[in-house]
Parts: C-alpha cells; structure tokens; sequence
C-alpha cells in the first residue's frame, strides 16, 4: 500500500467511490425488462415475514447513491436476502427505471454480504442515482431477490 493510499481517510475513500460511479454513469441506471414477480410483503409483515426492519432510503454521495438501510430482526429468515444470486435494484414505478448496486473494478458490489447476519445489525446497499434521478419525496420499490417493499421514500 502507497502513503497515498494509507493517508487517504474516510472522505478520500468516499470522494474516491464518486469518482468511479461517475465514471460508470449510466451503466447503474438498466433499462426496465421483464422479470420474474417478486413476492410482495406488506411493511408491517416484513419483520414477521423476511425477519428485517427497513430503515430508511437516503440520497448520499450529493445525490448520486441511495443509501438504503435495513436491520436484521431474523437472521434465519433474512439470509435469503444475503445470497449473492439476489440481485438487488430500486424500481421507480412510474418510469419502470432500474437502479442497481454500482460494481466497481478494484471495489465490487457497494452492498454487504455477511456469512451469516446478525440479529439486531444494521446492514446496507448503495445503489446509483445516475443524474440524481431520484429525488427527495419519490416513492420507490426496493427489490432484493424475491422480497419486496414497495412505497419506500426517498429521504
């Protein structure tokens, strides 16, 4: 490892990751296409259903990442949600545009994927807002595998 690298701190990660998003562009944002049907889990359910809490959805990054947040309540139940197979995206329904988790050459997939989860452990997925499409106030589907959660807003 450079000094560079070493000296670099949190904020030059952060402003790093940015960079290489913005060099990605649009190639975080899919064109929408038929998939298969996720299941669909009312909010108050998820706990009981998927064993997490959806924390919130936040615009990070000045805008061009969403942050979106989750706690384990289950970690038997939410392990479905860790699998790498899951691939996780936010749906805006009006448009039907797809935003998916930026993977970056010397990073990978900006989301966590633990072993096992851990019971009462905050997790998260940053997913790209080429453009800042997404808006504070916009209603959004967060789509990870088969669980759902639709009318998520965006803070």
């Amino acid at each position: 490892m450079s000094p560079c690298e070493t000296s670099m701190g949190r904020t030059g990660r952060a402003v790093a990751v940015l960079a290489l998003l913005l060099l990605v562009g649009a190639e975080g944002c899919a064109s929408s296409r038929p998939a298969r049907a996720p299941v669909v889990a009312p909010r108050d359910k998820l706990a009981e259903r998927w064993g997490v809490e959806v924390l919130g959805l936040r615009r990070v990054a000045s805008g061009y990442l969403l942050d979106f947040r989750y706690r384990v309540v289950d970690p038997e139940k939410a392990a479905r949600l860790f699998e790498r197979g899951a691939r996780p995206y936010v749906l805006e329904p009006s448009t039907g545009a797809r935003f998916l988790v930026p993977r970056p050459a010397k990073v990978g997939s900006l989301r966590q994927v633990p072993a096992e989860p851990e019971s009462n452990r905050t997790y998260f997925i940053l997913f790209a807002n080429p453009g800042r499409a997404l808006a504070p106030g916009s209603r959004v589907t967060v789509v990870i595998g088969d669980f759902q959660v639709d009318g998520v807003e965006v803070e």
